[in-house]
């Protein structure tokens, strides 16, 4: 199973649409599970701790955790989707965290199994996880050698 956990809910229908159609296409391969935990605006310390609270109720420790970290590793697509593979030999479960605005509590970054980054660029956190789920479809297609990456 592929998790995402998220802050903040979509209110955009464009992204809701895009968001839709990904995951439909992804359940052909996987169950997806989308969990999108609250989006607070306190200041940045109690912020953090209060969505760290709230990423902690939601992973599991024995799947494999990958945090959306600007300063984490990249990755090509190929490399994503042959890390992906391989992770799911020996897990069947693939979290992946995006954090709020202020990033995540330095806690999550040192229990998770990776952090990856897709750009130096910041994105809005809709956006993105539009984008997260097209790459995690990207990968799909690569692993089972079907016509969509170029």
């Amino acid at each position: 199973m592929i998790k995402i956990i998220c802050s903040g809910k979509i209110k955009e229908n464009y992204l809701k649409d895009a968001i839709a159609e990904y995951s439909k296409r992804i359940s052909k391969y996987d169950k997806l599970e989308i969990i999108e935990l609250p989006d607070y605006d306190y200041d940045l310390k109690k912020t953090l701790q209060k969505e760290k609270e709230n990423i902690l109720k939601n992973i599991n420790l024995k799947d494999y955790n990958i945090l959306l970290d600007i300063n984490g590793k990249n990755y090509t697509s190929l490399e994503l989707a042959d890390k992906l593979d391989k992770v799911r030999i020996t897990n069947s479960n693939i979290t992946f965290i995006i954090g709020g605005s202020y990033g995540v509590d330095d806690e999550i970054k040192k229990i998770v199994n990776e952090r990856i980054s897709f750009s130096k660029l910041t994105f809005p956190h809709q956006l993105f996880r539009v984008i997260l789920l097209e790459q995690i479809y990207r990968c799909f297609k690569i692993i089972n050698h079907e016509e969509y990456h170029k």
